[in-house]
């Protein structure tokens, strides 16, 4: 088994379409790694991932707006073509089977907040007045403990 992961931007609000009785949600991420060159001077590479993800849960899709960052994993898949004028032309698409949401770029600049959407698992991170609000263990009660 062949897998693939990438972490990037949204290049574009995502699309669902309906292909033969099934949803498929389409969208495309941006991975941009920065190097430089042997003279010492920055460059940047981007390189663009299509992405299909089939699943009858859309509800994800309202999410996958430009420009927030993702985690996607996968299977790729390879798709041959003719082109109109008759060459043949080949496209990398990432079957999608995991997605989460890393953040992104909200209207007010700021990061919206991260959640897994692979399997609807929203993983909230404990938040600091949860802590306080957990009760308290005396050393007595300690001793009723099964381990």
């Amino acid at each position: 088994m062949v897998r693939m992961q990438a972490i990037g931007h949204l290049g574009k609000d995502a699309v669902t379409n309906n292909v033969n009785g099934k949803t498929v949600i389409n969208f495309t991420v941006a991975h941009t790694e920065k190097s430089r060159d042997a003279q010492g001077n920055p460059k940047d590479k981007t390189i663009w991932v299509d992405c299909a993800y089939w699943t009858e849960r859309t509800a994800v899709a309202q999410y996958l707006k430009k420009g927030t960052q993702v985690y996607v994993e996968g299977q790729p898949d390879i798709r041959t073509y003719t082109t109109q004028d008759g060459r043949n032309g080949a496209s990398l698409t990432l079957r999608v089977g995991n997605i989460q949401l890393l953040g992104g770029r909200s209207a007010e600049g700021g990061n919206s907040e991260s959640g897994s959407l692979g399997g609807y698992s929203n993983a909230a991170a404990p938040s600091a007045a949860g802590a306080d609000s957990m009760p308290q263990m005396d050393g007595a009660s300690n001793d009723d403990l099964p381990f």
